[in-house]
């Protein structure tokens, strides 16, 4: 199991989420602690997401 110190990759995605290494441990700027075991978690860099933090895909442009 990784420790705290452990690094984490962050890959940015442009127009999209952060991808964050997992396990991770998120602190809201309200103080709310969220966590995530999974190996890759995508992190929502827009604020669009109905799952914030988690990305749910809803920066992506509507078409018809």
């Amino acid at each position: 199991m990784p420790t705290p110190r452990d690094k984490r990759r962050v890959t940015i995605v442009p127009g999209g989420p952060m991808l964050v290494e997992g396990p991770v441990e998120l602190v809201l700027d309200d103080g709310t602690v969220v966590e995530s075991d999974r190996f890759v978690v995508a992190v929502c860099a827009c604020r669009r997401s109905k799952r914030f933090p988690f990305c749910d895909t809803s920066h992506r442009a509507r078409r018809r």
